[in-house]
């Protein structure tokens, strides 16, 4: 049985829909998309999302992995798929700040390159198409390196959760 995959809605008013009371809105769509968005769970996750250093991100992915433990005990797919995305997103900034410092992957040339592309190109860096800047030589070991592992590890425990999978099966098929 093929999976439905409907993009997701941008065109939708964030700032007043409530997803918790609305869950039907809800596209899971690609990777992170929506996570500073789908309001009530933007507000609750988003104050725990810290990265800056390794003992900072395990304690911020521990708080969000038991936040989304709990939002699947209630049955709140919308609120555990964030809070994936949540982890998700911790693993790859980090890993962005690892290998970048100054988290800026591309050169700046004051074009702006992702102008009329399709959506992933033209999300993200205007400069994506430029050269991109050396990696950092402890960008494997460094601070941010480990920070990104921590996320990692929660991320892909929350994306393999069996209660996860059933739960997004069964919004799936709502969704028709």
């Amino acid at each position: 049985m093929p999976r439905s995959k409907k993009a997701f809605d941008y065109s939708l008013d964030f700032a007043s829909t409530d997803f918790r009371k609305h869950p039907e809105l809800y596209r899971i769509g690609v990777g992170e998309q929506g996570v500073l968005l789908v309001q009530p769970y933007k507000s609750e996750l988003l104050p725990h999302w810290r990265f800056r250093t390794e003992a900072i991100a395990r304690e911020s992915a521990q708080t969000i992995y038991h936040m989304f433990e709990e939002y699947l005990a209630a049955g709140e797919f919308v609120g555990a798929d964030m809070a994936r995305k949540y982890l998700q997103m911790g693993f790859t900034r980090a890993r962005r700040y690892a290998n970048h410092a100054g988290g800026r992957k591309y050169t700046a040339d004051g074009k702006d390159h992702s102008e009329g592309l399709a959506y992933p190109y033209s999300s993200g860096s205007p400069h994506k198409g430029n050269e991109v800047l050396p990696q950092q030589a402890d960008a494997l070991t460094n601070e941010k390196a480990r920070a990104a592992a921590v996320f990692k590890t929660y991320y892909d425990k929350a994306r393999q959760h069996p209660d996860y999978l059933q739960q997004m099966q069964r919004f799936r098929e709502q969704q028709g």
